[in-house]
């Protein structure tokens, strides 16, 4: 019995001084961030294995859905209507990551649910040295978005009706 009471006394010591002991070996020099950026970007909480963002302005959308399907299409919006859970955890884990504000995070997000191989190869060339492309404002000028709809309606109008004849009036 006696034992018993000296090896839990021990026990007790050693849990007690073991993570102090250790402690002392840790470093405890601070990594500077690369850019002030990081410092608000949004934080990982490990246990629930989640993005959350530090402030309001982090956590408030760039833009909608509907800015997601003129920037890159009906993949993005899809997806983000679909879940939209899984798409700001995205753009949070590209807000830490890579030190972007929300709008560059979320064209960024919607470029790569697009196509994540056209997306991964612009990037690696832009660290070789080519230029930065711009996912936050890619076909947002007048221009382009008049032309879309153009397109759309045409595809639409034209494409429709013979879509319906043939699969839908047919009868067997």
């Amino acid at each position: 019995m006696a034992i018993a009471n000296i090896m839990t006394t021990y026990l007790l010591l050693l849990c007690i001084i073991l993570p102090s002991a250790v402690q002392g070996f840790v470093s405890q020099l601070r990594v500077e961030t690369r850019n002030n950026a990081l410092r608000m970007a949004p934080r990982f909480d490990p246990v629930e294995k989640r993005w959350y963002p530090r402030t309001d302005e982090e956590a408030q959308e760039a833009y909608g859905p509907v800015g997601s399907l003129i920037r890159q299409g009906p993949k993005p919006f899809i997806s983000r209507l679909v879940n939209p859970d899984a798409y700001e955890q995205g753009v949070y884990k590209m807000m830490a990551q890579e030190g972007w504000d929300r709008l560059e995070a979320q064209g960024n997000m919607d470029a790569f649910l697009e196509n994540a191989q056209d997306w991964v190869l612009q990037k690696q060339a832009e660290k070789k040295g080519a230029p930065k492309y711009d996912y936050a404002n890619a076909n947002t000028s007048p221009k382009q978005l008049v032309l879309t709809l153009t397109w759309a309606a045409i595809v639409v109008f034209v494409g429709g009706p013979i879509v319906y004849d043939t699969f839908i009036t047919k009868t067997y």
